[in-house]
């Protein structure tokens, strides 16, 4: 898998990405405590199109960095770097909750780069509730370290999935998925929640110029209606649309979520600009 290194606030990080299929760039941002690999069924049904870069940021997967505190924009910086040692000059931007706030902070502070944007679970602002939120996350993967517990694992499925999911489970089940998710949690997802923890995305809204896809879920308990509104009032060139799942609509209905994206994606012109020889930014 391609590598690129780049500059952030506490040091270098080394930044792993896939980068797969050919056609105007699209980069795809993962939330917290996820990797890349959230990405495999939007990847697949749009990599005969697309040209599609998918990093982990610092806290995932195969991504490596100085170990300290996070940044928004340092985050931003790692996506946009793999975007440019893939060679893309311009690229459509999709991101889910975390990833969401980091292609905010990305499209408003590089405007020209992004051609379109969609935005899944975001938020302007960490307001006091969300705080609270992801306060409770940090204390639950402590809870966990020191005991050995898998609290937080335990919690995800309860905070990220809707009725769909429930209606179609069973205790069994649930359980199965707890077992699965304690063995997952990116080991830098305590850094990640503090970057959560700090987003404030208001000062930036109004240097988003690319047409926006504003993709809430109806049952998002971790991100509520007003920050939807607030992202909407803060986009010029921005529309709504709903799914009807949790937080976590990429896993609980993921052909309702990929359709979605790919139906918004084939509205857009083209990048206007052609992609650059990979080789030649590595």
């Amino acid at each position: 898998m391609p590598t690129t290194r780049v500059r952030i606030s506490g040091g270098d990080a080394l930044v792993d990405y896939d980068r797969t299929g050919t056609g105007p760039g699209l980069v795809l941002v993962h939330g917290t405590a996820a990797t890349r690999e959230q990405w495999l069924p939007l990847t697949e049904a749009v990599a005969d199109r697309f040209t599609v870069v998918a990093p982990d940021y610092s806290g995932s997967g195969g991504t490596t960095d100085h170990g300290g505190p996070l940044t928004l924009a340092d985050l931003a910086d790692e996506v946009l770097a793999a975007a440019d040692h893939a060679g893309l000059e311009t690229f459509h931007l999709v991101g889910h909750s975390l990833g969401a706030a980091i292609a905010t902070h990305l499209a408003g502070s590089h405007p020209a780069r992004v051609s379109s944007l969609v935005l899944h679970a975001g938020w302007a602002h960490t307001d006091t509730r969300m705080r609270a939120e992801f306060t409770y996350w940090l204390d639950l993967l402590r809870a966990d370290a020191e005991h050995g517990t898998s609290l937080f694992a335990r919690m995800l499925p309860l905070m990220a999935f809707g009725p769909r999911y429930w209606d179609r489970t069973d205790t069994a089940a649930y359980e199965e998925l707890v077992r699965a998710l304690a063995t997952g949690p990116a080991p830098g997802t305590d850094r990640q929640i503090a970057v959560d923890l700090a987003v404030d995305l208001r000062p930036l809204l109004a240097s988003v110029t690319a047409p926006t896809l504003v993709l809430a879920s109806a049952h998002d308990r971790a991100i509520d209606a007003a920050q939807q509104r607030e992202l909407l009032a803060g986009i010029a060139h921005s529309r709504y649309q709903e799914i009807d799942a949790g937080h976590g609509a990429p896993v609980e209905d993921p052909d309702g979520f990929v359709a979605r994206i790919t139906a918004f994606l084939t509205e857009q012109p083209a990048a206007e600009r052609p992609m650059a020889d990979p080789a030649a930014a590595a």
